[in-house]
């Protein structure tokens, strides 16, 4: 994203964040830990900036994904090994 002179000097004083350090602070933002006021210029950024808009609702939806997703239980994942070895072991074919 190319900074105008108009964006250089504005009266907040504070420029808008480049690629670069949104990709810096992403995750952290996405994760809410990051002070207002760095947020909102991560925000702003995101709205004017069409790449880093589609990255950032990408990582969303895998944040979704993944706390959507459905536990592994260890005890009948280790189950399901153990019958696999034992097939192996007599030979039989897979399962269908």
């Amino acid at each position: 994203m190319k900074m105008s002179w108009r964006d250089r000097f504005r009266p907040s004083g504070r420029r808008p964040m480049t690629c670069e350090e949104v990709g810096t602070w992403l995750q952290h933002h996405l994760d809410h830990e990051l002070d207002e006021r760095r947020s909102g210029r991560l925000a702003a950024h995101l709205e004017d900036c069409r790449r880093c808009g589609l990255e950032a609702e990408t990582y969303e939806r895998i944040k979704r994904s993944l706390a959507d997703a459905q536990p592994v239980v260890p005890a009948d994942a280790i189950t399901r090994l153990r019958e696999f070895g034992e097939r192996i072991a007599r030979g039989d074919g897979p399962v269908e």
